[in-house]
This record gives structure tokens, C-alpha cells and sequence, in this order.
């Protein structure tokens, strides 16, 4: 069962920039992609950021396209999530998961880890 846990979040302010990590345990990292997803108050969790196993494939959701960048170390079985140009509407908890194939549907996966919040003052 594949356990992920993810940290980097925080306080900033728009126009700022952060750096959110998910390491992930359980699995053999090296074989599976790994997306970033997040969930801001009243809405529903949504698509940010796709990696296949390699990092030789991204896709991002249109509302983060050309801000954010998603990268992965497989030798320390970490993906991460740098945030560039925040806005107040990037305010969320913010969630990696694991998949064998690319979905951009939150149901399709089963389990998630806690998250990490990130908010941006305007």
C-alpha cells in the first residue's frame, strides 16, 4: 500500500513562490507516475500537475500552466511541486498521488495522504 506524505506548504504572499514535496513509500517509485492535485475550501479537489516514472512527460491543469513545474527524484522516491507567481486562487490543501497510468480524476484514486495547506495573501 503506497504511503505518501507531503510538506512544503505555508503562508505567502501573491506574487511568491514555494516549493511543496511528497515522498512516497511502499511502492517502487521508479515505475509509477505521480500527480499533484488540489482541494480549496466549498470546491472540489482538482488536477494541478502530472509527472509519468521517468520525468520525461509533464501535463498541467490549465490554471497553473507556465507557474508551476512538477519534477521528481526517483533516488529519493520525492516528487515535487515548485510554485511560481502565486495568486490568492492558488489558496488549497494540496495532495500528491500515485497512479500506474495518467488521470486527472480525483476519484480514481483510492487513499490520500494528509496534504499540505498553502495559502496566498493578497
Amino acid at each position: 500500500q503506497v504511503q505518501l506524505v507531503e510538506s512544503g506548504g505555508g503562508l505567502v504572499q501573491a506574487g511568491g513562490s514555494l516549493r511543496l514535496s511528497c515522498v512516497v513509500s511502499g511502492r517502487t517509485f521508479s515505475s509509477i507516475a505521480m500527480h499533484w492535485f488540489r482541494q480549496a475550501p466549498g470546491k472540489e479537489r482538482e488536477f494541478v500537475a502530472y509527472i509519468n516514472w521517468s520525468g520525461g512527460y509533464t501535463l498541467y491543469g490549465d490554471s497553473v500552466k507556465g507557474r508551476f513545474t512538477i519534477s521528481r527524484d526517483n533516488a529519493k522516491s520525492t516528487v515535487y511541486l515548485q510554485m511560481n507567481s502565486l495568486k490568492p486562487d492558488d489558496t488549497a490543501v494540496y495532495y500528491c498521488n500515485a497512479a500506474t497510468e495518467m488521470t486527472t480524476t480525483p476519484g480514481d484514486f483510492r487513499a490520500w495522504g494528509p496534504g499540505t495547506q498553502v495559502t496566498v495573501s493578497s
